[in-house]
Order: C-alpha cells, then sequence, then structure tokens
C-alpha cells in the first residue's frame, strides 16, 4: 500500500530539489532509488508542488505523504476549509466523504472528536499518516463508505459533513445535486437521524434555484469565493427548519464586506434603472452567483443600469459594498467607427458586461493591450450599448 521509504530524507530532498522540474524529464531520468519507483516520486512531485499555496500547512510540513494529483485538486483549499470550521460547533462530527482530509483536519480544530471516513483505503492511510504528522490526535480515520457506516451506526452526532463525488465514471464533472456521489437529496432521512446538523459542499456550478427544490431544511447557503473566483457551495441543513434560507455571498482574502439576504426580499424589490453618474459599483463574483441584484441597490441606495446589467452607479459614493468601486470619467455611446479614433491601441483593463462582445473579441477589434490604470467597461444601459471610461477608487 503506502512505501514509507519515500520519507527518507534523501528521498524528501530529491522531491523538493524537483519540486518545480518538468515532469517529462523526471520520466526520461527514472528513479535514483531502488526500491521505489519512479511513478511513486513523480505522484509526490506532482500532488506536493499544487500544495504550496492551495494547502500552505501541508507543503510546509516534514514528513507529509501525498496521494494522485486529482485528490488534491479535488480537495478544498485551507481557506475554504477554515471557513467551514467556523460553521460549526460541539463535541462529535462524521466526514463521510474524507478524501485527502483538509476538511477534517480543519474541523478537528473547533469539535473535539472527528470521524473521517474514505471509502478509498490507500487515501484514508495517508490522511492518517498526515494527521499524526501534523500533530493532530482528534482525528480518527476509517477506510469504509461513511454512508454505509451511518446505515449500520446508532451514534449520534452533532454534525455530519458530507463533500459528494462529482466525477461520473469517466470522470467528467457533475454539477446537479441528484448526479453526485452520494445523491444528497435520497439520504435526508437517514442523515436526519443521526444529527440536527447537516453541512454540504457543492460544485461552484451549482444552480441555487435547483438546490433549493432538491434539498430540503436549507437553513443557509453560502457562496464562497476566494479572491472574487467563486471556489465552492456550502449548504447548511437544520432538521426540521422550515423558514426561508438565507443567502450568504462570501468573498475570502479581500477586504470586501460580505452580503446576505434572502430570496422573497430580492423578489419584492422594484426597481427604476439609471444612466451612468459619478461612481460605478462591480459586485463581486460571489454576490452574481447569489443572484443579489436588485437588493444590492435597494440597500445600498444605488442605481443599477439595466435589467441584465449588473453593475450599479451613484452620484456620491457608497462604502462597505460587495465589490470593486470605479470613477466613471467619460460615458461614450458604442460605435465602432467613433471607438477606433479614441480607444484603438491603447492601454486599458477590459470588461464586458451584459455586452454581445467577448472581452478577447474586443481585444482584438481595437488592438488593446492589457493593464493600465484605465478600465474599459463595455457595457448596456438599458437599452442602450456605451463605453465607460474608468479609475479605479
Amino acid at each position: 500500500m503506502l512505501n514509507l521509504k519515500i520519507l527518507g530524507n534523501k528521498v524528501q530532498k530529491y522531491i523538493l530539489t524537483n519540486i518545480a522540474a518538468k515532469i517529462p524529464e523526471l520520466v526520461l531520468k527514472g528513479s535514483p532509488f531502488n526500491e521505489i519507483k519512479n511513478i511513486d516520486i513523480i505522484e509526490q512531485i506532482e500532488s506536493k508542488s499544487r500544495c504550496r499555496s492551495k494547502l500552505p500547512s501541508w507543503y510546509n510540513t516534514p514528513g507529509i505523504l501525498y496521494p494522485n494529483k486529482l485528490n488534491i485538486e479535488q480537495c478544498s483549499s485551507e481557506k475554504t476549509a477554515y471557513y467551514k470550521s467556523t460553521l460549526v460547533s460541539g463535541e462529535n462530527l462524521i466526514d463521510i466523504t474524507a478524501g485527502f482530509g483538509v476538511d477534517s483536519f480543519y474541523f478537528s480544530k473547533k469539535i473535539k472528536n472527528i470521524l473521517s471516513c474514505e471509502l478509498d483505503e490507500k487515501l484514508s492511510k495517508i490522511s492518517e499518516h498526515n494527521f499524526k504528522t501534523l500533530n493532530t490526535k482528534n482525528i480518527r480515520t476509517k477506510a469504509l463508505n461513511g454512508l454505509n457506516f451511518l446505515k449500520k451506526t446508532e451514534t449520534i452526532f452533532d454534525w455530519i459533513y458530507i463533500d459528494p463525488s462529482r466525477r461520473g465514471q469517466n470522470n467528467e464533472k457533475k454539477i446537479f445535486i441528484k448526479d453526485c456521489n452520494p445523491d444528497i437529496s435520497k439520504h435526508l432521512n437517514l442523515f436526519f437521524e443521526h444529527s440536527q446538523n447537516i453541512l454540504i459542499k457543492l460544485s461552484p456550478m451549482v444552480d441555487i434555484q435547483a438546490l433549493l427544490k432538491d434539498v430540503s431544511n436549507s437553513k443557509e447557503i453560502h457562496i464562497v469565493a476566494v479572491k472574487n473566483e467563486v471556489k465552492e457551495i456550502l449548504v447548511v441543513l437544520k432538521k426540521g427548519f422550515s423558514s426561508e434560507t438565507t443567502i450568504k455571498a462570501i468573498n475570502l482574502s479581500s477586504e470586501q464586506p460580505n452580503f446576505e439576504f434572502k430570496i422573497s426580499n430580492e423578489k419584492k424589490v422594484v426597481l427604476s434603472y439609471k444612466p451612468p453618474e459619478k461612481y460605478l459599483y462591480e459586485p463581486n463574483l460571489a454576490v452574481i452567483k447569489a443572484g443579489a441584484f436588485k437588493i444590492l441597490a435597494s440597500k445600498f441606495k444605488i442605481g443599477k443600469l439595466g435589467p441584465n446589467t449588473h453593475l450599479y452607479t451613484s452620484s456620491k459614493i457608497k462604502n462597505k459594498f460587495p465589490g470593486k468601486i470605479y470613477n466613471i470619467k467619460d460615458v461614450i455611446p458604442y460605435n465602432k467607427r467613433n471607438l477606433n479614433k479614441i480607444i484603438k491601441g491603447i492601454k486599458a483593463n477590459i470588461k464586458s458586461r451584459n455586452f454581445p462582445k467577448s472581452v478577447n473579441e474586443i481585444k482584438e477589434q481595437y488592438k488593446l493591450i492589457d493593464g493600465g490604470d484605465i478600465y474599459l467597461f463595455f457595457t448596456s444601459v438599458y437599452l442602450n450599448r456605451v463605453l465607460l471610461v474608468c479609475t479605479k477608487i
């Protein structure tokens, strides 16, 4: 199963020395160690290199074992795992789909006893070794199907955590909750027999409206982004909860505030749309994914440029906005000939919002160069296409 000789000092030094090496070159060189296969060394190098920024605690701890790179790609980052840990509390939690164990590790900092279940025996053994190496003593690992374990046990947990597999038999990505393994919607009664609280991690591509239909007792949905890239959707289920779900847009590694709302309040808002004024507001992608369009304008008392243009404006600056704020320097009606004279070949940051051309198409058409302090928003103000020339606040 596990070749622990790979943890020897000379092997570990070789792995670290070649962490940025080209894999095809290492394949041709072969293994410099008689008792370790080259494929095993390369697996460690590929996976460890992916952990430098994603899992720095693992990367910087000597003696860590790594699984194949796909397991690293699928696991949570430390930032998102830490955020998940802030949502739970109590004495015991079961992670029924533990994978590489990153979430189990962070849950162990908030909950007294963690049961970490992983069907893949080798992956479970790797996690067990790493938990000891990371000096974590309150995680018990089991190499088994966590769903089957729940069917047999009588234990009641404070929390059940589920990160269902989102890959099909041919490694294709699955988005809908009913296509994941396990299908959580089929097993809710079982989960609630063993806990009052369930936390689910889902693909950032999942449809929020479909999710609410598929899963009952949803107390909260957290759209979690890191540096404005949505990484995962978290669902908090509470047994017996029948009120309306709270949607929370979270942007980690950012000074931007979080934003929360209820869908019924979004639907109630009636807006009149405004032309660009002095300031332009661009919501972060967690807010966009959450669908907080009209309520954002209502809460911050800012105008929306159009029904399908998720950009906002005001004459006076509104601080604590969950996104970026720009000064509008000019509003130019979109006309190909006129724009050729004005912007052709300049250096700028290009944005396309509710506009028929993509950023790449716009760059090619006007021979634009990336960078600089100017931001060009190609967008639609109600029914009219315009170019907004902006600088960042």
